[in-house]
């Protein structure tokens, strides 16, 4: 499975600003909300915090992978977010994070969601892709660091 599968230009966001997880989360929803009207924020934000609780998506090294199932979702959904200062996120290596990638996922995909997570923190592990991540200028040069092979 391929990023632009499911993340588009206009959910790329860059510079976002939330002072703890609880208030990024909730931004996700908001703009999730926005971005896709069919989207409910209340709907986005009660399954990342639902998910959340069973147990911390940050993955380390300054990356989080919110995702959660959302019931009558036809498709996957991501987004990209820079912050604009590193949040605590309880990542699993005890470091703020910095950038993120929230993924909705249909709640009625059995196992393809493990695809779309492997696709996605694959990227993140590739050094070069995440210091031109910090250093891109524009949400359109974020996109194209994220979606090129």
């Amino acid at each position: 499975m391929e990023i632009t599968e499911f993340l588009t230009p206009d959910r790329v966001l860059l510079d976002v600003r939330a002072r703890d997880k609880s208030q990024l989360i909730g931004e996700i929803a908001r703009n999730f909300g926005r971005l896709v009207p069919a989207l409910r924020p209340e709907t986005v934000d009660n399954a990342l915090r639902a998910r959340e609780q069973l147990g911390s998506t940050g993955l380390g090294a300054g990356f989080a992978l919110p995702h959660a199932r959302i019931e009558g979702l036809d498709a996957y959904l991501g987004m990209f977010l820079r912050l604009a200062k590193p949040i605590d996120f309880e990542a699993i290596d005890g470091k703020p994070v910095h950038l993120v990638f929230a993924l909705l996922i249909p709640s009625e995909s059995a196992t393809s969601h493990v695809a779309a997570l492997a696709a996605i923190s694959r990227r993140f592990r590739d050094a070069g892709l995440v210091a031109n991540l910090r250093s891109a200028e524009t949400p359109a040069a974020a996109y194209g660091v994220l979606t090129e092979r």
